[in-house]
């Protein structure tokens, strides 16, 4: 990983992963083997694999076969070798750094939850988007869920598609929320698309909500809106007079009174205002030099 591309690693023994991405997989594994083993025993007369199909796939409402506990298990089944091996891929390419930067724990929530919303979605828009609602299994769901994550906090990260073409990751990942929205209505497609962006979104949510997850958008906004605090804050506090200013910038810490002298017509340019807004935001007001406290104060002046 280098120079802004990312070229997943080789695997390097099954110890390269951490901990919830090699049971993810370890697990989604052993049961794609087991309904495998299944599908060749009969049991009164309906094949095995049926009747895990039946209790943990994610049934619809009113079918008679829906168990709350589906909205968790229909995200470790899978319908054939290249849907679990795409899944397991995908979730090892982008999974493994947010597992690293979130730690186990966090990683392993989101996984579930944007799973969780990839099922909803499906249960509670496909009739009406689509007009029926059919059963679902696999991890797409999650899938989705991290790869938008990947995808908000690395958006210009390069990945090579089909291992060649070199695309940045927020121009891959948009495309398949994209081809996904538009395809919600292909009934014949055999595809979950409303579990794929039922996940994506949760995934959204989650990290736009969660104030230890930053990216590129959230934090911009983020810094817009406490420059408008700050420049609501001293637009309301400043105090001025002949004879000198004083100001409360935090809570906890007051402001000496400083005298200042005239600085005439010397013009002050927005990004004087906003270099000496942005030092006092990390270092605090008593740091700003002699010139940097005259320069506000007559700003506050003029703007007055």
């Amino acid at each position: 990983m280098s120079n802004g591309y990312y070229r997943p690693m080789g695997f390097g023994g099954f110890s390269f992963f951490p901990p919830v991405i090699k049971n993810l997989l370890i697990i989604n594994g052993a049961v794609f083997f087991l309904t495998v083993m299944m599908e060749n025993i009969v049991v009164g007369g309906v094949p095995a694999g049926d009747i895990l199909m039946r209790w943990f796939a994610l049934m619809p409402f009113g079918s008679g076969f829906f168990q709350v506990w589906q909205i968790i298990t229909y995200q470790f089944l899978h319908g054939g070798f290249g849907h679990i091996f795409f899944n397991m891929f995908t979730l090892w390419m982008f999974g493994v750094e947010l597992e690293q930067i979130w730690g186990s724990k966090k990683f392993l929530s989101y996984y579930l939850l944007c799973g969780v919303g990839g099922g909803v979605a499906h249960l509670g828009l496909s009739e009406f988007l689509t007009g029926s609602v059919p059963p679902v299994i696999g991890a797409s769901g999650a899938i989705f869920g991290i790869m938008i994550a990947f995808a908000l906090m690395f958006p210009d990260r390069y990945i090579f598609l089909y291992f060649l073409i070199p695309v940045k990751t927020k121009y891959f990942i948009g495309f398949m929320i994209v081809l996904n929205l538009l395809a919600i209505d292909d009934r014949g497609s055999g595809v979950a698309h409303l579990a794929h962006i039922g996940g994506a979104l949760t995934g959204l949510l989650f990290i736009i909500l969660d104030k230890k997850t930053s990216f590129g958008m959230k934090d911009y906004f983020g810094s817009l809106r406490h420059r408008r605090r700050d420049e609501f804050s001293r637009s309301s506090s400043y105090s001025a007079n002949n004879s000198g200013y004083s100001s409360r910038y935090d809570d906890d810490e007051r402001v000496e009174d400083v005298k200042y002298e005239d600085i005439g017509e010397e013009p002050i340019t927005q990004e004087d205002i906003d270099r000496i807004l942005d030092k006092i935001s990390q270092s605090g007001y008593k740091n700003l030099t002699d010139k940097e406290k005259k320069i506000l104060f007559e700003a506050s002046k003029r703007m007055k």
